[in-house]
């Protein structure tokens, strides 16, 4: 399946939305429209993206857009990853990567996320910006999540702070939790792969532990232990791991503006000290019931607030 993606300014959209007729109702968080035209696939996104999928991709966006360059083609995969292939093969098969956020955060919840991204999808995904996403900012990873979660096959859990809190209590410590969380999402996926017939090459993990660890946590088995790799900087060797951790990092920052909207006012993400002085302030604004509602309880964070607040009263 050839692949196609544009970059196109306010008057080249409005041109090609006046050429077929386009759906603008219903649609996920960041699409502006979607169509098919002819067997294919295009989606307008609100970053000016624009997105041709299909076998004749190609011949769609030539008639409608003219001879206007693609970022990308499937045709020109192949080429640009081959420098890479000897070091790490999971760009070039059908992986399932799983990573998370919210993990050093005192504040939120622990967001996991498997991501399915076939051979034909992994050069679109590096067009559209899928990156380490430390090297990314907020509002760019929104962007990009919006984008990706429209097509790339994804499984995304959200532990939040109460439940959090909960199994800390009963003795879960927080590598078991991820454990737990990411065994469940990467079967998720491979449930909705199954459905689809879809091929599986590999199951990458963002290392957070080994793997007897790791399977001593889970509570479950692994879905295919033969094909699963635990890798340490995960983002850098699979574009999977990269996908998943934007839509991880993207639901942990969509939790933080909940948050925030809540208490009218920005919520500092991290372990800092800026985050022990807002954490006194909330303490006398609502109480420590409320602090710990939105946070994750076990972290010094919580004790640094309290002295804090009970220095200055």
């Amino acid at each position: 399946m050839a692949n196609a993606v544009f970059k196109l300014t306010e008057t080249e959209i409005k041109h090609l939305m006046e050429k077929t007729k386009f759906s603008t109702d219903s649609l996920p968080p960041g699409m502006r429209a979607r169509t098919k035209y002819q067997g294919t696939t295009i989606n307008i996104y609100n970053s000016g993206k624009v997105m041709f999928q299909g076998n004749q991709a190609e011949t769609a966006a030539q008639q409608l857009l003219g001879n206007k360059d693609a970022s990308v083609s499937g045709k020109a995969s192949a080429k640009k990853t081959t420098a890479t292939k000897q070091s790490y093969p999971f760009n070039q098969a059908n992986c399932i990567g799983s990573d998370e956020a919210g993990s050093g955060d005192y504040f939120g919840p622990l967001t996991v996320c498997a991501a399915y991204v076939s051979k034909k999808n992994a050069e679109i995904l590096k067009t559209l910006g899928v990156d380490d996403s430390k090297k990314l900012t907020d509002a760019k990873i929104v962007e990009i999540a919006e984008q990706i979660i429209t097509f790339i096959p994804h499984s995304l859990l959200t532990m939040n702070n109460v439940k959090y809190n909960e199994q800390q209590r009963k003795g879960w410590s927080q590598v078991k939790m991820k454990a737990v969380l990411h065994n469940q999402a990467i079967q998720n996926v491979v449930n909705k792969i199954d459905q689809n017939n879809e091929p599986l090459d590999y199951i990458v993990i963002d290392q957070f532990a080994v793997r007897g660890v790791y399977q001593n946590y889970a509570l479950s088995p692994l879905p295919h232990p033969d094909k699963t790799h635990f890798e340490t900087k995960g983002e850098s060797k699979s574009i999977a791991i990269a996908a998943a951790s934007i839509i991880s990092r993207y639901a942990f920052v969509k939790h933080m503006d909940h948050i925030g909207r809540e208490l009218h006012t920005t919520v500092p993400k991290g372990a800092s000290n800026k985050v022990d002085l807002f954490a006194a302030k909330l303490i006398e604004q609502y109480g420590i019931a409320k602090l710990d509602a939105i946070s994750k309880a076990h972290f010094k964070n919580r004790d640094k607030a309290l002295a804090l607040y009970e220095k200055k009263h």
